[in-house]
């Protein structure tokens, strides 16, 4: 995360995303596929690390060495062309966006902390139970309910970011100023839908 300073010289938490260049790799027409997207491209790798089909999908793209692949349904499908590039500049300052991301995974958490329970007292005989979670059940159904609420594996989700604002794009570097804060940890790969 980083900072800017509009007109009133008041801060705005911003996240810089590097956005783009994307090239379009395939489009997905509804009489083929059943439905209307554009396949995108993002990021380079390594030829000797594509496998045979991932190279023979790409050529057609007259692209290769692409690292991530992602679809985003469009209404107008005259609008692209296989090869293309989609760039920062599809995005203007002031646009609300969404963005879709994993969370920083925090591995195998208790009751506390991953869904907020209170916690014992610290005193009044309670000993070593300060963060557990308590009863469980009790004498009817003879065995804990799905979906209860105990210790395990937090983060790691994919969320996705509503009403999220373009505070500033820089075209040279291809980078999005977005105001607040995203999902994920440096360098997770996002999805920005306008």
């Amino acid at each position: 995360m980083s900072q800017l300073f509009d007109e009133n010289n008041k801060v705005i938490p911003v996240t810089l995303v590097e956005a783009g260049p994307c090239p379009i790799i395939q489009i997905k027409t509804k009489a083929k596929d059943g439905y209307q997207a554009v396949q995108l491209g993002f990021d380079f790798k390594k030829e000797k690390n594509l496998n045979k089909a991932q190279k023979g999908h790409l050529k057609k793209a007259e692209t290769k060495e692409i690292r991530y692949l992602r679809e985003f349904k469009v209404d107008k499908l005259e609008d692209y062309k296989i090869g293309d590039k989609i760039l920062v500049n599809t995005f203007k300052k002031g646009d609300i966006v969404r963005v879709t991301g994993t969370s920083k995974g925090k591995g195998f958490q208790g009751v506390v902390k991953r869904h907020g329970f209170k916690g014992s007292d610290a005193t009044h005989g309670t000993k070593h139970t300060e963060r557990a979670p308590g009863s469980i059940g009790s004498a009817f159904p003879e065995r804990v309910w799905k979906g209860r609420k105990m210790a395990g594996r937090m983060g790691g989700d994919q969320i996705t970011t509503k009403g999220l604002k373009i505070a500033q794009v820089d075209k040279e570097h291809n980078l999005l100023a977005i105001k607040g804060a995203i999902a994920g940890k440096p360098g997770t790969l996002l999805m920005i839908e306008g």
